[in-house]
């Protein structure tokens, strides 16, 4: 009877789990040593189109640390956190604060869904570049790269001691212009629209009218955004004082009234020089593309707090 033969199996299957093991170890070496890259994480590049919530600072100049502008709602309603500058302008409601649609460079506007992506200040769509999206970063924004300098046409220089005539003598239809509603009969008196003290008809005719202006001394113009007060009357003239003083240059707005320059009624004090006798208003403008510049913004380097909030 034949002796049986020695099995060949058992050693095929151990060489071969022997080669499955080893490769599985030199797998895991290889993984070990060459990690898969991570998953790359997108950031703003030039020609992106993204939102960005925003609060604006004032970095320099008498309003510093004053919030100027902001996206974000919370951030416009509290004023004890975030005090506001004197030009900030209040949207009213939420739904009037969303992220601002940005076009990543230096001209655009490209309209995405219900979203317009339109140009911001140089200074703005540089600083967003490299931040990835849900990431907070600070962007200082010089002049040059902002809103420029201070606009010097824009700039107007006015007394700080000023008079007006007792007696003015209108057409009836200058009249009617200057005191719109009122009646040009002799003995009405009526509230000078510009100054707040008592006017008075004296006679009028066909051709003119003749009105008395009746303040006293120590009036303070109640229309004013700062103590204008009557300082001597004589028989012929009334003289005022703008109550001014150099620490108020950059924290007072005022509005002209009658006259308008860089298109605009309202204006930043900017400067007071008492020994000169001197004040200077600093008006807004408005830009060739019809947007507005506040006095207050010109010349100024801001600071804004942003947050790209989705890429398109």
């Amino acid at each position: 009877m034949a002796e049986p033969r020695p099995s060949r199996i058992v050693p095929v299957i151990l060489a071969v789990l022997v080669v499955v093991v080893a490769g599985v170890g030199v797998g895991l070496l290889y993984e070990y040593d060459h990690p898969k890259p991570a998953s790359s994480v997108p950031t703003v590049v030039q020609g992106d189109n993204v939102t960005v919530n925003y609060i604006g600072f004032f970095a320099s100049g008498p309003q510093s640390g004053r919030v100027f502008d902001t996206s974000i709602y919370s951030v416009a309603t509290n004023n004890v956190s975030y005090p506001k500058s004197l030009e900030f302008a209040f949207r009213g409601n939420k739904s009037a604060y969303a992220p601002l649609a940005v076009y990543v460079g230096p001209a655009g506007s490209y309209p995405i869904g219900n979203l317009t992506f339109g140009t911001v200040i140089p200074g703005f769509w540089q600083g967003l570049l490299g931040l990835p999206a849900n990431h907070t970063a600070w962007i200082t924004v010089p002049p040059s790269l902002g809103y420029g300098p201070v606009i010097s046409n824009c700039s107007v220089a006015q007394p700080l001691t000023f008079s007006v005539p007792v007696l003015v003598a209108l057409t009836p239809a200058g009249f009617a212009t200057e005191y719109p509603g009122k009646s040009s009969a002799p003995g009405t008196e009526f509230a000078d629209p510009d100054f707040g003290w008592t006017d008075l008809v004296l006679a009028s005719n066909s051709t003119a009218v003749l009105v008395e202006n009746l303040p006293t001394v120590g009036w303070s113009v109640p229309t004013s955004s700062w103590p204008v007060v009557v300082t001597s009357v004589n028989a012929t003239t009334i003289t005022l004082r703008n109550e001014l003083v150099p620490q108020d240059a950059g924290l007072v707005l005022g509005t002209a009234v009658g006259t308008t320059v860089c298109g605009s009624h309202r204006f930043i004090v900017t400067g007071v020089n008492v020994a000169n006798g001197t004040f200077t208003e600093l008006y807004d403008y408005t830009t060739s593309s019809g947007s507005t510049v506040n006095a207050e913004i010109q010349g100024q380097t801001l600071k804004f707090e942003v947050t790209v909030v989705r890429f398109y």
